[in-house]
């Protein structure tokens, strides 16, 4: 588990995007004193449509370069020690070149691209960074001299483009916020909003596994990320739909369909429920495992809301007891509708219960009244 869940995210998404088209370091170590470089970056295959399809991003990729992503917006001293970090890597590919020999092209050094959130006015001048003037460089992307081989991008200052988005998913706040929405509306079988939603929902875990009060703007960022859970569910819910479908037919037998249908459904959400507790706690215990079947059954509105009071949950002893509340709350909601106060109740001595009673238990509830459930549980406990 990481300290610091956006610095990992940051050279994660990074790394994932840029791959396929060049070799990817991540941490990588410089000589002097030991300091270690986000990312560093050798363009190697040229694949014209997916670096297009990158954007602003594949621009800045089309050279060696080292990436520096910043959650907070970047400081004097920071920029600085960034710059004597490519420095740095620049008299190593010029030693190593003297040793073999061979001539080193200045063209072919990685040129150093800071990523901050936002960057003032103040700062900006203090360095003299100055706007790109050619074609295909929006506001927000700075520059110093060129024996410098420095850039930087002000991710609040670029527009909102679809040139843009992979690299405003790096922002903070409203930026951020705006271009999850806008990675949302991508289409559902696009490779690189996959591989954008796996991290995010990675950064979302790490966040709460940390074990600390979230900040408000990683409450929003949880919420801003429940719609994407809700297209996830849905995308699950067709294909399971098809998959039942094609059981159905292979038995020709009309009911075997509709069955088919609503098994297909809730595998997919069980196994979206059981990959997202395993992420949060670990290894499941009984009880989850026990609460797993019957709670697949939910509909996709409120399979979404669970996940997402599943994962504002902190991960400890406490938290755990919490998640298992809520499944339970999820299954007696299903059979009786809004729990009033004598249903409520039940529910410690439901997840108290042995994993055995409680199977039994919740495997005849379909079938039980309240009260009857009540008697059950009594005897039970």
């Amino acid at each position: 588990m990481t300290q610091f869940p956006h610095d990992q995210f940051a050279k994660d998404y990074l790394a994932e995007l840029l791959a396929p088209i060049g070799e990817v370091k991540t941490s990588h170590n410089v000589a002097s004193e030991v300091r270690e470089i986000d990312l560093l970056f050798t363009p190697s295959t040229l694949i014209v449509s997916y670096i297009k399809k990158l954007g602003l991003l594949g621009k800045l990729a089309t050279t060696p370069a080292v990436f520096e992503p910043f959650r907070n917006a970047v400081t004097p001293q920071q920029i600085r020690s960034c710059m004597g970090k490519v420095f740095d890597i620049h008299a190593e590919w010029e030693r190593r070149a003297k040793r073999e020999r061979r001539r080193i092209n200045s063209a072919k050094l990685p040129r150093l691209w800071i990523l901050t959130p936002t960057a003032s006015p103040a700062l900006l001048d203090s360095f003299d960074f100055r706007g790109i003037n050619r074609k295909g460089y929006p506001l927000g992307v700075y520059v110093l001299g060129a024996g410098l081989f420095t850039g930087l991008v002000a991710i609040h200052q670029l527009p909102h483009t679809e040139e843009t988005l992979w690299l405003r998913i790096l922002g903070k706040g409203g930026v951020q916020q705006e271009a999850i929405k806008e990675l949302a509306g991508l289409a559902v079988d696009d490779r690189l909003r996959d591989s954008a939603l796996e991290l995010l929902y990675d950064l979302q875990t790490n966040l709460q596994a940390n074990n600390r009060e979230l900040k408000v703007e990683d409450r929003e960022l949880i919420m801003a990320l429940a719609p994407l859970y809700r297209q996830q569910i849905e995308a699950a819910r067709e294909e399971g739909i098809e998959q039942g479908i094609e059981r159905g037919i292979e038995r020709g037998i009309e009911r075997g369909i509709e069955r088919g249908i609503e098994r297909g459904r809730q595998e997919e959400n069980r196994a979206i429920l059981e990959n997202l507790l395993r992420m949060r706690f670990g290894e499941l215990d009984e009880i989850f495992t026990v609460f797993l079947t019957p709670v697949s059954a939910l509909s996709a509105v409120d399979l979404t809301r669970l996940l997402v009071e599943l994962s504002t949950l902190i991960v400890d002893d406490n938290g755990v007891k919490q998640a298992q509340v809520l499944l339970a709350q999820s299954v007696l909601k299903m059979r009786f509708g809004e729990l009033d106060e004598r249903i409520g109740n039940m529910i410690p001595g439901l997840v108290g219960l042995s994993p055995e009673n409680l199977g039994l238990l919740l495997s005849e509830l379909p079938e039980l009244s309240v009260h009857e459930l009540l008697v059950r549980l009594e005897a039970a406990i």
